[in-house]
C-alpha cells in the first residue's frame, strides 16, 4: 500500500484538526452536563462498597484510568476487564458495590452479559456511553451521556474523541468526589507515599535525622585540632557545641574553620567556642522534613540541629539527607 507524501504542513494540519474536533466534542459534553451527573456524584459519595470500574477495548483502557483516578483521590476503586468478568472476576463485586461500565456503543457484548449479573445481583449501576437508547443505558440506574459528532479519525472508526469525552467525564466524577469529600493534599499524600508529594507529607525529620553516636558533639573547651577529628569522623562538614549541661550552645561548620584561620592563623591551640556560630538554626523531630528544607534553603545553611520542646538535643540533620530521602 503506497501512502501519500505528507508536508510539514499537512501534518500540522493534520493535528490542528485532531485537537479542534476533540476540543468541540469536550465543550459539547460540558454544555450537555445535567442532574444525572450530580446523581452519579451522590451515588459515588455514598456507596458503602466501592466503585468497580469495566470496560472493554479502548473503553476498558479509559475505564482502568478512570478507577486509578478514583482511588487515588479517596473514592475506593478498582478496575474490572469486561471479559475477565465473565470468567470469575465478577466475584470481585457485592451487592453494595457500584459499577460504572463504559461502552460508546452502548452494546458490547461482554458488558450485555455483566450487566445481567450486576442486576440480579443488586448492585447499583452507571452507564457511559454514546447512546442514550442503547440496551446498556435503558437499563442501568443511572446514565451519563458521552455522545459526539464524530471521531478525530477520519474514517470516523478509531474511538478517539469518543475516549476523550469518556476520560474527561470520569476525571470530572473524580474531581466533584474529591471536593465533596474535603480530599486534602495530605489524604493524597497518603494514597501516593512513593511520591514526591508523599515524600514532602509523609517524611518528618525524625524519619531521617542523625541521632545517637551520628551526631558530631563537643565540649566548648576543647580545641580546634580535636574538634576537626570529630567533624571529619561524622561527616557532617560540622559539629555541635555543648556546655557543661551538656547544652547546645553553638555550632562549629567548615566555613567557621576558614573564618577562624583568616583571623588567627595558628589555631591549635584555640578552644572551638571562640570560633563558633552561636544559637544555631534548630527543628523539633516532629517536623515535616520539607520544612527544615525551607529553612535550610532561606538561611543559606547545610546543617541544623534537632531539639525538643525543652532545649534537648536529639538529633542532626544535613541536607544530604533530604536529598537521600528524596524530599527535594
Amino acid at each position: 500500500m503506497n501512502t501519500p507524501p505528507s508536508t510539514p504542513a499537512d501534518v500540522l494540519a493534520s493535528a490542528q484538526r485532531t485537537f479542534r474536533i476533540e476540543i468541540d466534542a469536550l465543550t459539547a459534553l460540558q454544555n450537555r452536563l445535567d442532574h444525572s451527573f450530580v446523581e452519579a456524584v451522590q451515588l459515588l459519595l455514598n456507596c458503602e462498597g466501592r466503585i468497580v470500574v469495566t470496560g472493554i477495548g479502548k473503553s476498558g483502557h479509559i475505564a482502568r484510568k478512570m478507577a486509578a483516578t478514583l482511588a487515588s483521590t479517596g473514592t475506593p476503586a478498582f478496575f474490572m476487564h469486561a471479559a475477565e468478568a465473565l470468567h470469575g472476576d465478577l466475584g470481585m463485586i457485592t451487592n453494595q458495590d457500584i459499577v460504572i461500565a463504559i461502552s460508546y456503543s452502548g452494546k458490547a457484548q461482554e458488558l450485555m452479559t455483566v450487566l445481567t449479573v450486576i442486576k440480579r445481583m443488586g448492585a447499583r449501576l452507571i452507564a457511559i456511553t454514546g447512546h442514550p437508547n442503547s440496551e446498556l443505558a435503558q437499563n442501568a440506574d443511572l446514565h451519563l451521556d458521552a455522545q459526539v459528532e464524530s471521531e478525530a479519525c477520519p474514517l470516523n472508526l478509531a474511538p478517539t474523541a469518543s475516549t476523550t469525552a469518556a476520560l474527561v467525564l470520569g476525571d470530572a466524577l473524580a474531581v466533584a468526589c474529591l471536593e465533596a469529600r474535603g480530599f486534602s493534599q495530605e489524604d493524597f499524600a497518603r494514597s501516593h507515599p512513593g511520591g514526591a508529594l508523599g515524600r514532602q507529607l509523609l517524611t518528618y525529620v525524625r524519619d531521617i535525622m542523625r541521632k545517637g553516636e551520628a551526631i558530631p558533639i563537643v565540649d566548648q573547651h576543647t580545641l580546634i585540632p580535636e574538634a576537626l577529628v570529630e567533624m571529619s569522623a561524622k561527616g557532617m562538614g560540622m559539629t555541635i557545641v555543648t556546655n557543661e549541661k551538656k547544652q547546645p550552645i553553638g555550632i562549629f561548620t567548615d566555613g567557621d574553620l576558614r573564618r577562624l584561620i583568616r583571623r588567627h592563623g595558628d589555631i591549635r591551640n584555640v578552644a572551638v567556642q571562640d570560633g563558633m556560630t552561636p544559637s544555631p538554626r534548630h527543628i523539633p523531630a516532629s517536623a515535616l522534613a520539607i520544612e527544615a528544607a525551607s529553612i535550610m534553603d532561606a538561611n543559606r545553611i547545610n546543617q541544623m540541629l534537632v531539639l525538643e520542646d525543652n532545649g534537648q538535643l536529639v538529633g542532626a540533620l544535613h541536607m544530604h539527607d533530604l536529598l537521600a530521602a528524596k524530599v527535594l
